[in-house]
């Protein structure tokens, strides 16, 4: 049976790669590392213990952690390593860049050194999960290509370009199987609700107004998270060495429309009045460093992997309002920090770490 190790498997993004790992591949037992900080939320992998218990561990540590990630190596000898665990919220980067250096990219050495130490060649692979902001910006026209010069614009998306480059070089300097993804924007259920969509729906069912950034002219490229966690699992078995897929949906959208279809969206759902919810979106200050347009150009990964996204943004959408607003008790505890209870009975408590973190932040865009 194979065993893959999945940093970051508590998130947003990477709780949903799991499931979907576990559910699709009988052959895989998949390890989760996660550190549990104020993103990581055991709620998000509720149940696979019991569906998959012969096929599921979660362990809580740090990727940063030298010997905690040997002793799990050594344990459970995985032979594939996807690597989504990531300080990833730009706002939060421009607050605390220092924390995003050693989680994005002393991180990723430490788990690169590991799994040097525990392959032979072509003994194992390793998938780094990574964003199409390190691109930088496009103009008007134009897509990202995994040619692209990298030039990151924010704290966050300078650490993930480091961390990229530190995988690939470990497949050029020292043979270890590596392939990167590029993903845009993600959105569904359960995402952290510092994110614009669900930061939004949160405020609109609070009756507060729906804040965007500047003009709001910025594009953004979305992709729903269960086609991004294809995309990667597609990478993983499928992906050539040494090589960069960006997984893109071709689903452009300005953040000023995001936002308004948002709002009718929720009117629609709540049988509120369209034009009043739309009389709630706000200009706000725009951020430092705020890059104009993202765009992925996903040809590569739809010629080698056949990646096709199935979800059409607008049903998307549409679903993930819905999920929402059926949810309110799952983001009402996270942004109060009720969800951390359960960490705390299961570690803290038992000497296994510091205090949880703060509650969650109520008031910053995210996109």
């Amino acid at each position: 049976m194979r065993t893959v190790l999945v940093t970051g498997g508590a998130g947003f993004v990477g709780s949903g790669f799991v499931a979907l790992a576990l559910s699709s591949r009988p052959d895989w037992r998949v390890v989760v590392l996660d550190a549990l900080t104020y993103a990581g939320n055991l709620e998000n992998l509720e149940g696979l213990d019991a569906r998959f218990a012969d096929r599921y561990r979660f362990v809580r540590g740090d990727v940063a952690d030298g010997a905690a990630v040997g002793r799990l190596f050594a344990e459970e000898a995985p032979s594939a390593v996807v690597h989504f665990a990531a300080e990833s919220h730009v706002d939060r980067s421009l607050l605390g860049p220092l924390d995003f250096v050693r989680t994005n990219v002393l991180g990723t050495a430490t788990l690169l050194e590991a799994a040097r130490g525990a392959w032979a060649p072509g003994g194992g692979r390793f998938l780094q999960v990574s964003t199409d902001e390190v691109y930088g910006a496009l103009g008007e026209t134009g897509r990202f290509t995994e040619e692209t010069p990298l030039a990151p614009s924010s704290p966050y998306s300078a650490s993930k370009a480091a961390a990229d480059q530190l995988v690939l070089a470990y497949h050029r300097t020292f043979g270890l199987d590596t392939v990167v993804t590029r993903c845009c924007n993600n959105y569904g259920p359960r995402q952290f609700p510092e994110k614009l969509i669900p930061f939004l729906i949160a405020r609109f069912v609070d009756g507060q107004t729906l804040p965007v950034y500047g003009k709001g002219e910025n594009v953004r490229d979305w992709i729903h998270v269960d086609d991004h966690s294809r995309g990667v699992l597609l990478a993983l078995e499928g992906g050539r060495a040494g090589q960069v897929y960006n997984l893109g949906a071709r689903c452009e959208r300005r953040n000023l429309d995001l936002v308004r279809g948002l709002a009718r969206e929720l009117a629609s759902a709540a049988g509120g009045d369209p034009d009043r919810a739309l009389s709630r979106v706000v200009f706000v200050k725009d951020r430092p460093g705020h890059d104009w347009r993202y765009a992925l150009d996903p040809s590569k990964a739809e010629r080698e992997l056949g990646f096709r996204p199935e979800v059409p943004f607008d049903a998307g959408l549409r679903a993930t309002v819905r999920w929402y607003l059926d949810h309110e008790p799952w983001w009402r505890r996270v942004q109060t920090g009720e969800y951390r209870e359960f960490v705390r009975r299961t570690y803290e408590d038992a000497g296994a770490g510091g205090a949880p973190p703060a509650a969650a932040p109520r008031g910053r865009v995210g996109v």
